[in-house]
């Protein structure tokens, strides 16, 4: 695989695709396309876990782009016992004061695991060095580290995934406006979050100058227009499924005869009772 900076993936809409009436993919077409998808996830997971395959996905982006909702769309009919989101806050002063790549190491998946990273250790390369939180020294160290980090990784057998999800500033600045006035979206806004739309250019810097260090053969970066979010996340599922090995792992067959007797009514002898439906 080339190392050149990627490019974006995109999706050409088919003339019968159902938009929302703003050219974007439409509610019932995304849950269309994305049932057969669930279908082959849950193949995937099973192929994973009867092999002791680790898969590890870092999604990454800029404050908006989407990441949070590709990786419910991923996790949501997985085990989650067998598949872990892993979305860091900030670091403790204990964690400040370790190698950079400690605190993420304890979320890397074991065998048969799937770990969907929400950032990941790119944060030093992109929020930190932006917003100030590191040294550029520090910066240069890591750019350096984390190829040999995750070769790593990859040379001992974990499946290492990395998307940038691609996001213009008209459709930031949308979501901000949106998270501003949901009260259920609020708690998504901060003070930093904010501070990114003064910062959008630098942003771009800086995963520039990220992109062109880490983009390696054995560690390759895919980027994806999540200008529309449904479409963004079927392209992404779409590109993990395709890279990962398309092998079905037969499901054990399991008996399920009639009950000997009538179905039988939860009941309880204590002081405890049931709560009352609403």
């Amino acid at each position: 695989m080339s190392t050149k900076t990627p490019k974006a993936s995109h999706t050409k809409s088919s003339s019968h695709s159902k938009s929302n009436g703003n050219g974007k993919l439409g509610k019932s077409e995304y849950l269309e396309r994305l049932e057969p998808l669930h279908l082959e996830l849950n193949a995937m997971a099973h192929w994973l876990q009867h092999h002791g395959k680790r898969l590890l996905v870092l999604v990454e982006g800029r404050d908006t782009a989407g990441k949070g909702g590709v990786i419910s769309a991923i996790s949501e009919t997985l085990n989650p016992r067998q598949c872990h989101t892993v979305a860091l806050s900030k670091p403790s002063d204990r964690e400040r004061g370790e190698w950079y790549f400690q605190r993420y190491m304890p979320h890397l998946p074991a065998a048969g695991e799937i770990a969907l990273f929400d950032r990941s250790w790119y944060n030093r390369a992109g929020v930190e060095t932006v917003m100030g939180f590191c040294t550029p020294e520090q910066t240069q160290a890591f750019l350096k580290q984390a190829p040999v980090f995750e070769k790593l990784l990859v040379d001992d057998g974990v499946l290492l995934f990395k998307y940038w999800l691609t996001v213009d500033q008209e459709q930031q600045e949308l979501r901000f406006t949106e998270r501003l006035g949901d009260p259920l979206k609020r708690w998504k806004l901060s003070a930093i979050d904010l501070e990114a739309r003064r910062l959008y250019t630098q942003y771009g810097e800086a995963r520039d100058r990220m992109l062109e260090a880490t983009h390696k053969p054995h560690a390759p970066w895919a980027l994806v227009d999540f200008n529309d979010q449904r479409r963004g996340r079927l392209t992404m599922i779409r590109h993990l499924l395709d890279h990962l090995p398309d092998v079905t792992v037969p499901q054990p067959k399991l008996r399920f005869p009639p009950l000997a007797h009538e179905p039988l009514t939860e009941t309880f002898t204590g002081r405890l009772k049931p709560l009352k439906s609403v």
